[in-house]
């Protein structure tokens, strides 16, 4: 009863991020008119050189100005939930659910392991974060009927999109905007030095990570008492369980509608990843058919209302009628509403920071203190630094723009790599981004699981630690190989 009683009085996703924008608000007021070197906003001419207090008015407004800049990811979200609620009622997911638990029973752990190589790769390659929240629905069903518990599920998608976040290769949301922000200051980029960089870091965290969670779920699976779930997170994952109660026959339609459901999430898939970037020209024209975009343009716009077809598809294929499809697009909205809400206040988080220029006047700040500094204690200084920027803006191509002409620069001008800054830079951002309350991708992901974020703390701030050690030595040996 007292573990439950404490339960209760941990803050809501809600609480947290609305406390962060008070208290970013009130430490603006406290340096409004500090100076710094100027520098030109991103996509515009005007010069800012100091910080702006941010008004009542800003600190209230920032939500609705988040919902503004989120948009598309809303939009997104709310037609994948009408989409993923179509499948749901065909039964074909908790048939396919019970298909998978039967065919890997007593090597369940391998499911997490395929997966996670999976969320990895597109992680490094095309920084898949937004696009893992449908899989936390599918994938919370599944670990808890094999045995394990919603940490597991977590812990799979949060951890392996992660990892290859932290170890970006060509992601063009991270490296790819922070090599285009130092080519804009007039600087090269070796872009085979930053991929041998980022290889290295992507298959040290991903192995790192999928031994943390398999080991966890091992445990579990052999005794349910050594969860880390507190006994009312264990209550809202019964429900989780109950669905795999009934024992369905996987039939002959369960598997059209899983074909189709899997062609859903490849055509995502591709069509996300920068095919031009890499001189790849057969997506070219055919595929912008549906939405105007070829396959390499598309972005959540695009994605909502390819879910939104082939959510209409399956609903038509099991002889839906109209009011049942409708129904089924509404209910599953609804359903995500809350995901929308948490991602749009923790928008609210970067708005209110570049209309301040709060995050301009900390990397001024920042990047005075290292001048001077020797190689390795200028890549512990710069790997920090990141960390802390990127717990205020978790953008990671915002931050590439705003930061790394400003870094990028000043490691070349004390004769030191760029190339590694861009790493320090995508390692840092996507460390961070794992644990962040400003990340509408955590918080969301956590809503779905129903796992509070004090509880997520207390299972990965150990493990991040060390991972963090580890990608350092990483970095300082990069930085003393290539400068």
């Amino acid at each position: 009863m007292a573990k439950e009683k404490r339960q209760r009085r941990q803050l809501s996703s809600f609480s947290i991020l609305f406390i962060i924008i008070i208290i970013l608000g009130i430490i603006t007021r406290l340096l409004d008119g500090q100076p710094f070197t100027p520098q030109e906003v991103q996509g515009g001419t005007e010069i800012v050189d100091q910080v702006i207090g941010a008004k009542i008015s800003d600190v209230i407004m920032s939500p609705f100005f988040g919902f503004r800049d989120a948009l598309d990811i809303s939009v997104f979200i709310l037609v994948l939930g009408g989409f993923l609620n179509i499948v749901t009622k065909t039964g074909t997911l908790e048939a396919g659910i019970q298909h998978i638990v039967k065919k890997f029973k007593g090597n369940e752990s391998m499911i997490i392991v395929v997966l996670m190589l999976l969320f990895s790769i597109g992680g490094s390659t095309y920084g898949m974060a937004e696009e893992t929240i449908p899989f936390y629905t599918l994938l919370t069903a599944t670990m808890v009927a094999a045995g394990f518990d919603t940490m597991v599920t977590v812990g799979t998608v949060l951890l392996g999109a992660g990892s290859g976040v932290i170890g970006s290769t060509v992601n063009p949301f991270s490296t790819g905007a922070a090599m285009d922000a130092l080519r804009g200051v007039g600087i090269e980029p070796k872009v085979n030095v930053i991929l041998i960089i980022g290889a290295v870091i992507w298959i040290t965290t991903t192995i790192f990570s999928i031994i943390l969670v398999t080991r966890y779920a091992k445990k579990v699976q052999a005794d349910k008492g050594s969860t880390i779930l507190s006994i009312q997170e264990q209550k809202a994952m019964e429900e989780f369980r109950k669905e795999g109660i009934t024992d369905l026959k996987l039939t002959k339609q369960h598997k059209n509608i899983l074909w189709i459901f899997a062609l859903t999430f490849v055509v995502m898939i591709v069509s996300l990843i920068p095919w031009p970037d890499f001189g790849i020209t057969i997506f070219e024209g055919w595929t912008s058919v549906l939405t105007g975009n070829s396959f390499g343009e598309w972005y959540f716009g695009d994605l909502a209302m390819w879910f939104f077809i082939m959510g209409l598809i399956i609903a038509l294929i099991d002889k839906f009628s109209e009011k049942k499809i409708i129904n089924g697009f509404v209910e599953g909205g609804s359903e995500m509403l809350s995901v929308v809400l948490i991602i749009v206040v923790a928008r609210g988080v970067s708005v209110l920071m570049s209309t301040t220029h709060l995050d301009l006047y900390v990397l001024d700040q920042a990047s005075g203190l290292l001048k001077g500094l020797s190689p390795v204690l200028f890549v512990i200084g710069s790997f920090a630094l990141y960390l802390f920027l990127s717990f205020l803006i978790p953008s990671t191509s915002g931050l590439a723009y705003v930061s790394i002409p400003v870094m990028g620069g000043l490691a070349s001008e004390i004769g030191l790599s760029p190339d590694v800054m861009i790493m320090i830079f995508a390692a840092g951002c996507g460390l961070i981004n794992i644990i962040t309350p400003t990340s509408g991708v955590v918080m969301g992901g956590l809503d779905i699981s129903r796992v509070e974020y004090a509880t997520w703390l207390k299972f990965i701030i150990k493990p991040l630690i060390l991972m963090g050690l580890m990608i350092l030595i990483i970095l300082i040996g990069a930085m003393l190989i290539f400068s």
